[in-house]
């Protein structure tokens, strides 16, 4: 019996892309970010367009309690490899755009006191994105705190990321990632599975090893109680 197994598994991480050397407005500006939508430990991938002394921005991260596990090639690169910090090669460059639509869902913060609760301002507890168009080669729609419901199909070429569920009501053809952050208990739902990549809370299957079964249907994927993919096609 071997040893040693490989098995898929996409580490889920922050990609913190940087402007500013400034490390005060750094945590001013980053703080607030993360506690309303990562939880502690959260890995991160740093990138920066300004020179910058890595060492001391690695402990600014974790100081706010974030997992920095890497660096992209570019400015910060020869710093890393002093330091035997890992590079990795910079992401395809993808277009965010805005959702069509978004449902946030609000309530008040649970340590007011009552008489406190009126003027407490809201915090936002799960917000889902509707978007009605075709997400096109090249673009991609995120959502840290919730759900996206894409009511046209995904081409091959973009993205959908969520910390929540994921619907696509027509082809899913491109990257489908949920449960972004570690939320185990996410679901994918699409009308026709031609994806590229499929991945749940990290763990992930590429379009090679999609059930042949299920390719080009509509399907419902979930991971069970072992942390494992399953691909359970929908009757209509």
């Amino acid at each position: 019996m071997a040893d040693i197994r490989i098995k898929g598994r996409m580490v889920n991480a922050l990609r913190i892309s940087l402007d500013t050397n400034d490390h005060d407005a750094i945590r001013q500006q980053l703080k607030p970010k993360l506690q309303a939508a990562f939880p502690p430990g959260t890995l991160a991938v740093i990138e920066s367009s300004v020179d910058q002394e890595l060492i001391a921005l690695i402990q600014l991260l974790i100081d706010l309690e974030v997992q920095p596990m890497a660096v992209t090639e570019g400015i910060l690169g020869d710093q890393a490899r002093a330091i035997q910090f890992p590079v990795l090669p910079p992401d395809r460059q993808l277009q965010e755009i805005k959702a069509t639509k978004e449902q946030i869902v609000e309530v008040k913060p649970e340590s007011a006191a009552d008489d406190e609760k009126a003027d407490a301002t809201p915090i936002v507890a799960h917000v889902t994105s509707y978007h009605d168009e075709i997400l096109r080669t090249g673009q991609c729609i995120v959502q840290n705190q919730g759900d996206i419901i894409i009511t046209a199909g995904i081409n091959s070429g973009s993205e959908v990321i969520a910390s929540g569920n994921i619907h696509i009501y027509g082809s899913a053809r491109g990257r489908v990632i949920a449960g972004a952050g570690g939320n185990t208990a996410a679901r994918i739902f699409c009308h026709a599975l031609e994806a590229e990549l499929i991945s749940i809370a990290g763990t992930y299957c590429v379009a090679d090893d999609i059930p042949p079964n299920v390719v080009k249907k509509p399907v419902h994927i979930y991971l069970n109680d072992q942390q494992e993919l399953v691909f359970e096609a929908l009757q209509f």
